[in-house]
């Protein structure tokens, strides 16, 4: 093989996203050979503008699948239905490429993640927020030791402004039916796989607060404050909402050399010189602290090169078995944050890591049941309605 073809489910924002660069050529030995949706309107958008493409167009799965026109099926449908569509191009032979979240609940996921290994093929997810030479040289920081010892993550994250226009136009946004939460699982995916992502470790259990419709006539959460601990110690806070302005994106992570920054698009390291367990065994003058460095540390090429870096990064890792940035098996882990803190607030009171995923699936159902939104179960959907 020197050249994989993309078959891509669901052509509604993130699909004509996709469809854009791949047809522009923007993802070096891709080419996108067919595209399924049930919206006759999203296929006509495909001919209009993509006509002379050779891209085959279905509007129904099995013949999709059964096309064998395509290596890699990259799936854009709605949150609940990337599972399904997953595990169904598994069975069918296919490499997987699903869009962000991975799911919406984690019991539907680590079906996922089941089928993927069973299938034997590679599967990615698209956390293209992983592709930021800002996160990647965080994480270098982490993992290489340079930091110490993590010892607290504080991430606050609240420049995610949407109006209650926003939200009323369309009857599916910030329901539990339609959507199956609110900033948590539709904002914020990026954010809660870059937190476990770059300081390399998952908590052991979570204490959040959610506050559903405080701010907007919704029914999900708009409003979360977090507070977790890790296993050797150290503690975080992961603080988010839809309905501040101005908000702020500022990531902080401590440890025994010192505390990182993101904040601006910039990334700070004020450096500890000794680091502060010596320090501290060492220093008998009273009243004293480390001496500390600021070191704006360089980062080239922010913001990265988003979806095309993760798609160029999977077609490279099929055809020359390069490492996947993202593994699709990684995208349960953010997915359990904002679960646990969805959990944690329904239960008040601590949720243990892993959670009781059975637990989960219950009380979402009951909110499910009783949503404004009654989401159509019978076939699955393959648009995707609107932005993030």
């Amino acid at each position: 093989m020197d050249k994989v073809r993309i078959g891509i489910v669901g052509v509604g924002n993130m699909g004509k996203s996709h469809t854009e660069y791949l047809t522009k050529n923007q993802v070096n030995n891709a080419e996108l050979t067919a595209i399924v949706d049930t919206d006759p309107a999203r296929l006509e958008w495909v001919r209009s503008n993509h006509g002379s493409s050779n891209i085959q167009l279905f509007d129904n799965l099995e013949a999709f699948y059964a096309s064998k026109a395509f290596d890699v099926v990259l799936v854009a449908t709605p949150h609940y239905d990337h599972s399904a569509a997953a595990i169904q191009a598994f069975s069918h032979g296919y490499h997987v490429l699903v869009e962000k979240p991975a799911g919406v609940y984690t019991k539907q996921v680590r079906e996922m993640n089941e089928a993927a290994a069973k299938s034997g093929k590679a599967f990615g997810i698209m956390f293209n927020q992983r592709t930021n030479p800002l996160y990647q040289k965080l994480r270098d920081l982490i993992t290489s030791g340079e930091l110490g010892e993590v010892r607290r993550t504080n991430w606050i994250i609240t420049n995610w402004y949407r109006s209650q226009s926003y939200y009323d136009s369309g009857g599916w946004r910030a329901t539990w039916a339609g959507e199956g939460g609110g900033v948590l699982i539709n904002q914020d995916p990026h954010q809660l796989d870059l937190w476990q992502w770059t300081a390399d470790m998952m908590p052991k259990r979570v204490r959040a607060f959610c506050s559903f419709g405080k701010y907007r006539n919704i029914e999900v959460e708009d409003d979360v404050t977090a507070y977790v601990e890790y296993e050797n110690g150290a503690t975080g806070l992961f603080v988010t909402t839809t309905g501040e302005a101005p908000g702020t994106n500022r990531y902080e992570v401590s440890g025994d050399n010192g505390k990182i920054v993101i904040e601006n698009d910039t990334l700070t390291f004020w450096r500890l010189r000794t680091p502060e367990p010596q320090f501290n065994r060492e220093f008998k003058g009273g009243f004293g602290q480390p001496e500390c460095w600021k070191c704006e540390v360089p980062v080239v090429g922010a913001p990265g090169p988003q979806h095309k870096g993760i798609t160029q990064n999977f077609v490279n890792h099929i055809l020359n078995g390069t490492p996947l940035l993202a593994p699709g098996e990684e995208g349960i882990k953010g997915l359990t944050l904002s679960n646990a803190m969805h959990l944690s607030t329904w239960t008040d009171n601590w949720v243990d890591l892993p959670i009781n995923e059975d637990l989960y699936y219950e009380k979402l159902q009951e909110r499910i049941k009783n949503s404004t939104f009654q989401k159509e179960t019978k076939e699955l959907q393959l648009d995707v309605k609107g932005t993030h």
